[in-house]
């Protein structure tokens, strides 16, 4: 076995273990046993490579339990549920606002423990306020169904609420300056955007921006859903691979080299990321896109299955419970993956033949990216969009359009009014073809159907007969290719 198979199989071996943890109690006696068992075998048959790599496997399968393992035993030791508090606290993100109000993480400078608080939308609070907090904590409640949110927020380090909340800004702490600027800036252009483009295009160019579709209205919100196109107003692996798609174009139609064009790509996503203020989804889509990028650029697609699960392998070890408590963790890597694992499939297509504008290959990646994370949004949302493939043929090629002339419109409106900012106008035109074209869309009564029982039984069937369609398919090729060649 080649040292890249090695390595590869050693990263799968890893969050192979952090997924058993993640669903099973695996008690402290059965992790020594395997690391035991892995140090028995490499003594005993050090010289049979076979019981080594074997050995090598299992001793990565236990560090994956493992490490899980000391972030789940974090989530049991909670002994202020129900205590009372007064003191000051530092907000250490930037808050996020409602419709109705606004969900702050502080920090209590007292116990050293995160905090989610729903307030009022008023008064405004900021990243690195102080404030005065007086609360009862409670450790979060499960809701209704199978999401767990009180693991959903321990993933985050957040163990408790603030019930009946007062707050009262005191001061400011020292802040991260670079982090700090970088949200005055997405702020300001988030604020010429409502200025200049009315609503609900507003709303739309503010998503695709800066990621969220909390400005959207709930009839908006459900039009997306219906069809598939929530994916343009968050920041996923899937949404951050499209722009870097056209950001390649964009540096092949200015005259650029493709391998040039992909540093062009690298940039745009480090820009974009930062942008919108390094929050934790945008940085795993960036990371993501980032190493499709990278793969691109040093080869084929398909040969960069290793620096994707590698990827994903290091994003674990510094936050294990993203894998089964993340849904944006789990759509970035199967979308990102799906693009990697369908990617042969490409130069197959005839559709690739004809290519005006590099349509074909945004429709290709909408369905690579489609076939893999369709089981986690039927088994999460509990709906599947019937009519999504022909929102993304119809929305997606305009999307880079709308997001340039919404940046742009953004950046100028810093220096002129409302009514001379040309780019509005133009950014205007696109938004509302979106938004028209997914509202008429999402009209058909079949344009999405609600799954019901999609559980975790059902992902894990729909992952293996898509495995074995997929091995299938490329012993086929083989096949073709070894018979090609004898003749």
């Amino acid at each position: 076995m080649s040292k890249s198979k090695i390595f590869f199989w050693f990263s799968v071996s890893f969050i192979c273990g952090i997924g058993l943890r993640s669903f099973f109690e695996i008690s402290s006696a059965l992790l020594l046993l395997g690391v035991i068992i892995s140090i028995s075998l490499l003594t005993i048959f050090y010289k049979n490579k076979t019981a080594a790599l074997a050995a090598f496997f299992i001793f990565a399968l236990v560090l994956g339990a493992w490490v899980l393992d000391g972030d789940l035993e974090k989530t049991k030791n909670i002994f202020l549920d129900g205590k009372s508090i007064n003191g000051n606290a530092v907000i250490v993100k930037e808050p996020e606002k409602k419709e109705n109000y606004q969900k702050i993480i502080a920090c209590l400078e007292d116990e050293q423990e995160r905090v989610l608080i729903n307030t009022a939308l008023y008064p405004e609070y900021s990243y690195g306020d102080k404030i005065n907090l007086e609360c009862v904590l409670k450790i979060p409640e499960n809701r209704e169904g199978d999401f767990d949110y009180k693991s959903y927020l321990a993933k985050d380090g957040i163990m408790y609420i603030c019930e009946k909340a007062k707050l009262k800004k005191v001061g400011e702490e020292k802040r991260n300056f670079l982090y700090t600027a970088v949200l005055k800036i997405k702020n300001k252009l988030d604020e010429n955007i409502a200025v200049a483009i009315p609503q609900p295009e507003a709303a739309l160019a503010s998503g695709m921006l800066f990621g969220g579709s909390d400005a959207m209205s709930e009839k908006v919100q459900d039009a997306f859903s219906r069809t598939g196109m929530t994916h343009i107003v968050a920041v996923s692996g899937y949404n951050v691979t499209i722009i870097a798609e056209y950001l390649v174009l964009l540096g092949i139609f200015l005259g650029l080299w493709r391998r040039q064009a992909l540093w062009v790509a690298i940039f745009g996503i480090f820009i974009f990321v930062a942008m919108i203020g390094f929050p934790a989804s945008a940085v795993r889509a960036g990371v993501m896109g980032t190493v499709l990028i990278w793969a691109m650029k040093n080869g084929r697609l398909s040969n960069s299955l290793n620096a994707i699960i590698f990827a994903g392998a290091v994003m674990l070890v510094f936050n294990p419970m993203l894998l089964r408590y993340d849904v944006g963790f789990q759509l970035s890597f199967l979308a990102t993956l799906g693009i990697v694992l369908l990617s042969p499939l490409a130069e197959k297509i005839s559709l690739r033949k004809f290519n005006p504008l590099g349509i074909s290959e945004i429709i290709f990646l909408s369905i690579c990216a489609q076939v893999f994370v369709l089981p986690i949004i039927m088994h999460n949302f509990q709906t599947v969009s019937l009519i999504s493939l022909l929102a993304n043929v119809l929305v997606l090629p305009i999307i880079p359009i709308s997001m340039l002339l919404s940046f742009l419109a953004a950046v100028f409106g810093i220096f002129l009014a409302p009514a001379f900012n040309v780019f509005a106008w133009l950014a205007y035109l696109p938004l509302y073809y979106e938004i028209e074209t997914i509202n008429f869309l999402s009209g058909f009564s079949w344009a999405s159907r609600t799954v019901e029982d999609f559980g975790p039984t059902a992902v894990v069937a729909y992952y293996a007969a898509l495995g074995v369609i997929m091995l299938s398919v490329k012993k086929i090729e083989n096949v073709k290719i070894k018979n090609k060649n004898d003749r």
